[in-house]
Parts: C-alpha cells; structure tokens; sequence
C-alpha cells in the first residue's frame, strides 16, 4: 500500500520522498519543499535481510529491522533518508547506513536539542532547521521558500487541532482502538493534506455524549507494535481513553499562534510546545507529573508502559512512573516488545490480568 502511495505522490505531484527514523523531525520543512515524508518504525516483523546480523542483538528492533529493510531493497522507492538524533542507535544506524551499507541515496540528519528550552538551544534549533533546509535542496534542486514554509505550518497546526480534538473526545467517538490507530497512524506516511482529510473523517464520528464502554486506559512507549494490543485491550474490556506514544500522542504540537514574520521563529516554539519525551528530555519528574496529570484529567484507571525492548531512554523513566502511579492507586502494566507481528500468549494474559486489576482498582471508586 506505501509503495503504490508513493509511486503515485511521486508521479503525480512531482514529490521527492524521504524515508524517516523516528521520533522527532521538523516536517513542515518536508511539506513546504514538496517531500513526502515515509516513516519507518522497524518495519515490524522478523528481519526481511541477513544483513540485520550486522548489528549487535542488543540493540534495539527499531533500529535493526531498519537496517535490514534498508539493504533487503524495502526503501528503493524513496530518493533519500532522514535521520533525527533520537538516540544514539539511530545516530550510529546514520553512519552505518552512509559509510559501510550498500545504500547509494542521499542521506540526511537532523540533531534536535535536548532539554528543555533555553535561549541557546532556541538558537541551536533554528539553525539546525535553515541547515536542514539549505542541505534538502540537493534532493529538489531548488530552495525553501519562505512563504511557502508559513503555509505548510498553517496546514500542519489544522492537522494538530483535529488530533488535538480527536484526542479530548476519544470516549464520544464510535471506533475500536484498532480501527481509529489505524487511521491515526497513516500520517506517518500520507501527504498532510490527505491525512487531514482522514481526521476529518474521525471527526464526523464524535458524538455528543460517550459511546464507549470498558475500562478507560493510558497507553506508554515508542510505538504500538504489534498493533494487535488494541484488539486485546478491547477483548479484556479496556479501550485507550489517552495516548502517550511517541509515535503519536506525544508528538502532538499544541502551539496554535499565529505564524511568526519569521517562520523559523515558529517552529522553535512548536517544537518546545510537545510532551515530555524520554528521548528529548532527563527530566524524569517532567514526565511523571505529566502522565499523572493526563490520568486525573480522562480519569484513567490504569496505565500500560509498552516498550520497544532495549530502548534504554523508556528503561531509564519506566521505575519512577510506575512507583509515581502505584503510590497514586492506579494499576501500571510494563511490557515490552520486539516489534513482533503479533502479542504472545502470555503477554495477552498479563493484559487482562491488568485490565481486571485496574477495574476494581481504587481509582475507579
């Protein structure tokens, strides 16, 4: 489906296409210089190469299936790869790719700041994006242009006020959790403005009054692979009432100003408008507080930690969230995964253990 996605983008409007590594990556640059932006998280599954032995087990899935879907011949369609500093992984998975792969495109990084803002990192940021965009023009041969980076900020703050509202009415709207992140999680490779359209869709489902049944639950981690945990979830009698992956909920920009004269300007307080992130950020506190609020808020009763297995920034937050919401009386789950295609056995019993657990948890009286 990605593959016909993009040779049509690519026929059709003259788009050049990179892929992505996650987490975080200034896609209103991609969207003003008419660059489709395709994700890649994994891609879930075993290995589709040999070449996925080039990297040390120990690290994590996300990183080694890119790897070998990268020299299996998975991204031959793309001009190009885009590689954030998420984690030292990605970053070393940039220079394998660049210098020891059979790789022949352009490659391309983004090293985004940690912490918290700061006048110097504002400034590091908004050179690391103008970098960013002088070093795509050798993928479009020509230069951003500036007008049209106001537009695309313009499109993508439309797009992050449906999620937004998506987000605020999840109990009014008549979808499974499957079936609404599957539409949720096409924006990691539509255009925006396709992708808008399919949130406008979401919207037209929000009734005036709650429609969900089951325990209410916030979902934690990196990215929800296998995707089957949502069946799951709804099997045990639980739905996700909020979302803290990185995938999506914590990706989701709440800076609605006006675009600055200076558009640069804009993404800079975009970019420091999001979650706390264990990828962007030591501040463990920040991040605890932050998901005790959203529980309170949507009334929560329960919290599952799903991380990708040997991600160590989510290792590192996982011991301080969970005792932060025990010592509060909400159930926490941790489990990880290896982006396998579907949940064990086991897991899926610890699943709803958890989801009986959490119905006749204190915070639900």
């Amino acid at each position: 489906m990605r593959n016909s996605y993009i040779e049509s983008q690519k026929a059709e409007h003259n788009r050049k296409v990179l892929a992505v590594l996650p987490i975080f990556y200034p896609k209103e640059i991609l969207t003003a210089m008419n660059i489709l932006a395709v994700e890649v998280w994994g891609p879930p599954g075993p290995p589709i190469s040999a070449d996925v032995g080039r990297i040390q087990t120990y690290v994590c899935p996300v990183v080694r299936n890119a790897f070998a879907f990268f020299e299996g011949g998975g991204a031959d369609k793309v001009d190009g790869i885009l590689f954030p500093h998420t984690c030292d992984s990605i970053q070393g998975l940039s220079g394998l790719v660049a210098d020891f792969s059979s790789w022949k495109k352009e490659v391309f990084n983004f090293v985004h700041p940690k912490g918290e803002y700061r006048a110097s990192t504002a400034k590091y940021l908004k050179k690391e994006f103008t970098d960013l965009a002088k070093n795509l023009e050798r993928l479009t041969g020509k230069p951003l242009e500036i007008e049209a980076l106001k537009d695309a900020i313009t499109l993508h703050q439309k797009i992050e006020a449906l999620q937004g509202k998506i987000a605020e009415n999840r109990p009014c709207i008549d979808m499974s959790d499957m079936e609404l992140y599957t539409v949720l999680r096409q924006g990691e490779y539509l255009w925006p403005e396709d992708y808008l359209a399919k949130l406008k869709e979401i919207e037209e489902k929000i009734e005036s009054a709650p429609v969900q049944k089951g325990i209410p639950i916030i979902v934690s981690g990196i990215v929800p692979e296998p995707m089957s945990i949502f069946e799951k979830l709804t099997e045990a009698g639980a739905y996700v009432i909020a979302d803290d992956y990185a995938a999506l909920g914590r990706r989701l920009i709440k800076h609605d100003e006006a675009v600055n004269s200076d558009p640069y300007e804009t993404m800079v307080k975009r970019y420091f408008s999001v979650a706390p992130c264990s990828t962007r950020s030591a501040n463990m506190d920040l991040r605890r507080d932050h998901l005790l609020a959203l529980a309170k808020k949507t009334g929560a009763r329960g919290l599952i930690i799903h991380n990708i297995k040997f991600c160590e920034p989510e290792m590192f937050d996982a011991p301080l969230i969970r005792k932060h919401f025990q010592d509060n009386d909400i159930s926490v789950l941790y489990m990880e995964s290896e982006l396998e295609t579907e949940l064990s056995g086991q897991t899926v019993t610890r699943l709803e253990a958890f989801v009986e657990m959490a119905s006749s948890s204190r915070s639900s009286k």
